[in-house]
């Protein structure tokens, strides 16, 4: 999408954000799932946003750090956290756990800048670390081209959702348009590159981590092969 980059995403959406993906995942799950698995960390999210998960994770007393190139968001953040590319910036760590939300990883825009999201967060694991990764499973027959619905409607607010889909670059570009009786007319833009679970599999096993978990969501439901979203746990090969 031409103009956008690392921090406009969280730029246009920093005001909304904690208010729309309130319910986007279960926050209580996470906070139970990275302790059973890192105990008290230390944990550093990727993209760490407004602080929506971290900050429920420090409240047990864990250690948490984050990142996010958005400083709209780290401006709504009572945590530490740097201001910078999640895949360039990333600090040296080491960390129990590193863990990176719904589909926030996909806001790498390449395979290879995936790949090396992967290498840096191998290279920042405390020995039998982890790296858990939440995103959207696919789907292989959603067809190229683009798609307008309507996301919420209020008698002085309406969203619609527009989105443009390439299958062969595994790339979709979208919008929230918001019309508001007060505001007018506001654009929120996002961007992704989806990568199905098997090339996230081989990114990890590139880079000597193995999948020891996958789970449909952080209430480790089991993973099946109609599942339309997947937690996966990522830990160094032995």
């Amino acid at each position: 999408m031409k103009g956008y980059d690392d921090s406009t995403y969280g730029d246009s959406f920093a005001d909304v954000y904690d208010d729309w993906y309130e319910d986007v995942s279960d926050v209580n799950a996470t906070v139970r799932t990275l302790q059973q698995l890192a105990g008290n960390g230390p944990f550093h999210e990727l993209g760490i946003g407004t602080g929506r998960l971290a900050l429920a994770l420090a409240q047990t007393g864990a250690t948490v750090s984050g990142i996010d190139s958005s400083a709209l968001m780290l401006e709504r953040l009572e945590i530490e956290a740097i201001k910078g590319d999640m895949v360039d910036d990333m600090p040296v760590g080491p960390f129990a756990a590193i863990f990176v939300a719904y589909n926030t990883i996909f806001s790498a825009q390449t395979y290879a800048r995936q790949e090396t999201l992967f290498a840096n967060v191998a290279s920042r694991l405390a020995p039998g670390g982890v790296f858990v990764v939440e995103a959207i499973v696919p789907d292989p027959q959603r067809p190229a081209g683009s798609t307008v619905g309507v996301r919420s409607m209020k008698a002085d607010r309406v969203v619609l959702s527009v989105d443009m889909h390439d299958p062969e670059a595994q790339h979709v570009d979208g919008q929230f348009v918001e019309f508001t009786e007060a505001g007018g007319v506001r654009l929120r833009p996002w961007s992704i590159r989806y990568s199905y679970p098997h090339e996230l599999d081989d990114m990890a096993a590139t880079v000597g981590l193995r999948l020891s978990h996958r789970w449909v969501n952080m209430n480790q439901e089991p993973f099946t092969s109609d599942a339309e979203t997947h937690v996966s746990v990522y830990t160094q090969s032995s």
